[in-house]
């Protein structure tokens, strides 16, 4: 399983397209195939799961209630907006429109690993984001991991 860690910012071209940077395609297993899902994350950000990754995420979207109607709305939410894209030659993966226009991506991305998936985000919306922050890392890390 990957272990995506780090940030890096990087431009989106004209395509839509960004580059995933060397150190998390590095990390990716050969069973990821090179091959992502993406999806809407939270936060305003881009979800993007290696294939391995986003098969047992599937599996636990199948192992929920579907008479529940919160579980009902988060599957008909993650798998509206997921679309399967695969690393190009030059270490890219194409952003989908949607995707990009819930993030406020627009020419610039920055890309954040979160062990099991990345995260894309505009790099002005995640300064907001931090801005946002009620309580300061080291009171999240206590109420978090403190037990």
């Amino acid at each position: 399983m990957a272990s995506f860690k780090g940030q890096a910012a990087y431009s989106v071209d004209s395509k839509g397209r960004v580059a995933i940077p060397a150190k998390m395609r590095g990390s990716l297993a050969p069973s990821a195939k090179s091959t992502f899902t993406m999806t809407r994350g939270f936060e305003r950000c881009v979800f993007l799961y290696p294939l391995d990754a986003w098969e047992r995420m599937e599996g636990e979207i199948a192992g929920l209630n579907m008479y529940s109607k919160q579980s009902r709305d988060f599957v008909r939410t993650i798998l509206m907006w997921a679309d399967e894209v695969t690393l190009d030659a030059q270490g890219r993966v194409p952003l989908a429109r949607p995707l990009m226009e819930f993030a406020g991506i627009t020419d610039k991305a920055l890309i954040i690993g979160a062990l099991d998936h990345i995260e894309i985000w505009d790099p002005e919306v995640f300064a907001r984001y931090l801005e946002e922050q009620q309580s300061d890392y080291e009171t999240l890390a206590e109420k978090v991991m403190g037990g």
